[in-house]
Formats: structure tokens, sequence, C-alpha cells
């Protein structure tokens, strides 16, 4: 039986049907909640700078397309090659953000799912005007931040730009990353921190500041963006 299961959500018909359903169920929730922004010039004070690399906490990155929006706003995503990850992919497209398929940081083991190889692509990326976003944290070690996306600051001399988009009405799970399903009809808070700036002479120690610097950035990013929707304690402790 779970061998059906497992056949019957690897087929693609399935695997597009969810990934569409799950687009246009974010475009309600993006839609239907009252958004605000802090800083309030958030877009104006980033836009100068692209291209840059958003970073986000695994578990609440469902609205991450929304940050785009404006047509020009060229923007690429890291997403795992894991099953969950086809949905996904499928879902950021259809919001239109194109996509990196591979795995982040596994304790620097970038060989690991492709992970080389997407690292390559995100260089690439940026060096041809594309945004890049990627989770921060390593895959089942829940808000600690790698030092993939750290070295990939490093290599691209481009600013690592943390943020976090909340909702007041979500589920969250118990599970790894605390995936936190959004729900419509309610308020929205989208809110940055200070870049992360990765000198590209960065030595060990270097980059281990920055990768501290970056976990208290996103923590701080999401607390201050629950506060701002009524929901306090739902902040990262």
């Amino acid at each position: 039986m779970k061998k059906l299961v497992r056949n019957v959500l690897r087929s693609s018909w399935v695997q597009r049907a969810v990934g569409v359903l799950a687009a246009e169920y974010l475009r309600l929730v993006w839609l239907t909640n009252r958004f605000s922004f802090d800083p309030p010039n958030i877009y104006e004070m980033a836009e100068p700078h692209q291209p840059l690399i958003f970073a986000f906490w695994h578990g609440q990155h469902f609205l991450t397309p929304f940050i785009k929006t404006k047509a020009t706003h060229r923007a690429k995503v890291l997403i795992s090659r894991h099953r969950d990850g086809e949905f996904n992919a499928i879902a950021a497209e259809r919001l239109g953000i194109e996509t990196i398929r591979g795995s982040g940081d596994h304790g620097g083991a970038f060989n690991r799912k492709g992970g080389v190889g997407a690292f390559r692509q995100m260089v690439q990326a940026l060096d041809e005007g594309y945004n890049v976003a990627s989770t921060a944290d390593v895959p089942k070690r829940s808000r600690v931040a790698g030092l993939g996306i750290i070295m990939l600051a490093r290599e691209s001399g481009r600013p690592i730009v943390p943020f976090a988009m909340v909702t007041s009405r979500f589920i969250r799970l118990n599970n790894w990353d605390r995936t936190t399903i959004n729900l419509p009809f309610g308020r929205g808070a989208v809110t940055g921190v200070d870049a992360v700036i990765v000198p590209q002479d960065a030595d060990a120690e270097t980059m281990e500041k920055c990768r501290l610097q970056l976990e208290t950035y996103l923590n701080e990013a999401a607390r201050r963006a629950y506060a701002m929707v009524g929901r306090p304690e739902a902040g990262i402790d």
C-alpha cells in the first residue's frame, strides 16, 4: 500500500495538480491578508542593490514568491529535488519564480543531492542579475543557519537580505522545520533586517561570525513580523 501511495505521489499529473492547487491557494492567502511592511520603504531600500540573496527560515517559505512585486524583479529560488520539492517547484513557477533544483548546505557537504551544481547555478544567476532566494537553515536543524548561503555570498560578492513573511492566521505543524501553513482572511507582515555582507576574502572565523549574524537577524525578522500581526507568542524563541 505504501508503495502504491508513493508511486501515485510521484506521478507527474499528481505533482502538477498539487503544485497548481497550492499556487492558487497561496495566491488567495496573499490577496485576502492585509500586509504591512517594516521598514515601510523596504523595496525602495533594496532595489538599488539588486541582485540580492534573500534568506528565510525553512517552514516559513510558502509566501516567499510574493516578495516579487514587479515584473522587473527577476528571481530564482533554490528548491530541493525531494518529492515535496517538486510540488514546491511547480507552485513557485506558476507564481512567476524560476527555480534552481538541488540541495543547499548539509554541514558543508555540497556534493549531496546535486548541491555542487545548484551552488554553481546560484552564482551564475546572481552574475546574470537574478535575485536568488534560499532557506538559510541546514536541513533537519531548524533555525540554525548553515554556511551554504554564507559561501554563496562570499563567492558572488552579493549581500544577503534576511526577511520574514507571516500571517496572523496559520497552522503550525509539529515537524522539524515547524512548517507554517498560512491561512486567508487575516493580517500579514513582511519584515526585513540589515543586510549581511560577507567579504570575498573571508576566512573561516569571519564566515562563522556572518553565519551567526544571519541567524540573529532572521530570528529578529520573525519576531518583529509576528508582533506586527498581533501574534508575538508565535515568534521564534
